[in-house]
């Protein structure tokens, strides 16, 4: 990790859709967004029932970014853009 990392964009949500393309149908969130190595093993928490890893070229394909909502399949491309993919 760098000693000072920086976010790769700030996406803002807003309750009402088409504002921007986050939405957030709970409240109005500035969110900062980074893309940070992962190491080791990861495994579900908490709500989640399923970790699913994919390479940046999966990652892009139409099928898994239709199954995110809410602007996250924005936010993918940004972060992929972000790192040259």
């Amino acid at each position: 990790m760098p000693p000072a990392p920086q976010p790769f964009t700030v996406a803002e949500y807003f309750p009402t859709p088409g504002v921007t393309p986050f939405h957030d149908p709970r409240q109005h969130a500035v969110s900062l967004a980074y893309v940070v190595p992962v190491e080791g093993d990861c495994a579900p928490q908490q709500d989640a029932l399923e970790l699913t890893w994919f390479s940046p070229l999966e990652a892009r394909d139409p099928a898994v970014l239709a199954e995110l909502m809410n602007g996250q399949a924005t936010l993918l491309l940004q972060a992929l853009a972000h790192l040259g993919v």
